[in-house]
């Protein structure tokens, strides 16, 4: 597929996805669902794939929703919903279930669903003139695209409520402080950061990271003796990779460890 929203490619196992409607500061449009959809089809079909970075082009990550899609006159309304089932949702599951790292490089404003879209990798590192805002009330709306799933589990009940409802933003710095993102560095380091971080997980036991995923996102939920079942379970099937028995044999013969992501 030609893409004119993103650019996506796979190499040697790293897929790199860019937002890439910079003049619009890569606010999301229904052309930017599709092709994002395809590159995620490509993603779940390639057994090469050990780590997604995802970025946005320009000076801004994401704007979230291009509300030039929804211009309303008169007494015209729109059924959000049906945008939200019909593409973030989707897209957002399908994320979650990738079985390996995501990492995402926030290099300027990450605003609303682009905020949120930002929250959902595993591993966020943004520059330090980028800046994360629910701006969502401002139009009399309510965070989505997960908002309300992981702010509060982020950052707790009482932040979680105040960036809903003021709408404020907030520096990569204080997103660093709170634990909202993993790493703030200087702009310039941003993309030297993020690199060096994606070759690290590029050649990590893959397997093994992505049952670490599954095992934290599951916990959210779960009771402590159902992660204690889980985790016995999830052990067993990294035991039974060809990473582990790799790591134990490396560890033995004293070298670094070759792993394949099996």
């Amino acid at each position: 597929m030609t893409y004119q929203t993103i650019l996506f490619d796979i190499v040697e196992g790293i897929a790199r996805l860019t937002l890439n409607r910079p003049d619009k500061l890569n606010s999301f449009t229904g052309k930017m669902h599709e092709e994002i959809r395809s590159a995620m089809t490509t993603l779940e079909a390639d057994a090469s794939v050990r780590v997604l970075r995802i970025t946005g082009a320009g000076r801004g990550f994401c704007a979230g929703q291009d509300l030039t899609e929804r211009a309303m006159t008169g007494g015209q309304s729109f059924d959000l919903a049906s945008t939200l089932e019909t593409h973030y949702n989707p897209l957002l599951r399908r994320l979650r279930k990738l079985p390996y790292p995501i990492v995402c490089a926030v290099n300027g404003v990450a605003a609303g669903a682009g905020c949120n879209f930002a929250l959902a990798s595993d591993l966020i590192i943004a520059a330090k003139s980028a800046s994360f805002i629910e701006v969502f009330s401002r139009i009399g709306l309510i965070p989505d695209a997960g908002g309300t799933y992981v702010l509060p589990r982020l950052v707790g009940t009482a932040r979680a409520m105040a960036l809903s409802m003021l709408a404020e933003p907030v520096s990569a710095e204080q997103a660093e402080a709170w634990g909202l993102i993993w790493k703030c560095v200087p702009d310039d380091k941003l993309q030297e950061v993020t690199d060096a971080l994606v070759q690290k997980l590029s050649i990590a036991p893959t397997k093994a990271l992505g049952l670490i995923k599954k095992a934290i996102y599951n916990s959210l939920g779960n009771s402590y003796d159902t992660q204690l079942t889980l985790e016995a379970n999830l052990q067993r099937e990294a035991g039974n990779s060809e990473d582990f028995k790799e790591g134990v044999t490396a560890f033995l013969e004293k070298r670094p460890a070759r792993f394949v992501g099996r």
